[in-house]
């Protein structure tokens, strides 16, 4: 990892009800994050983002940065952590 690429990025999720937390807890989301996040991150970065529901349904979702630690930039080796509010 280089020193900008940060180790870990802590997002504070609403709605933050079971159903969302699941769909979010895969190693296939967390690959879809560093991918469309690649680059910069601040606490503060707000996306807006979606879940799969199944059967073709989603599930509109925020994401808020509340923590980036270890460097400044999302990486391939950036870990994801999801804090329910």
């Amino acid at each position: 990892m280089s020193e900008t690429t940060a180790d870990r990025v802590v997002l504070s999720v609403e709605p933050d009800d079971d159903a969302t937390a699941t769909a979010l807890d895969s190693d296939r989301y967390r690959a879809f994050l560093r991918r469309t996040h690649a680059g910069p991150v601040a606490v503060g970065d707000q996306w807006a983002e979606f879940v799969s529901r199944g059967c073709g349904s989603t599930r509109d979702v925020t994401l808020r940065v509340t923590a980036v630690e270890g460097g400044e930039e999302i990486g391939a080796e950036t870990a994801f952590a999801f804090r329910r509010d």
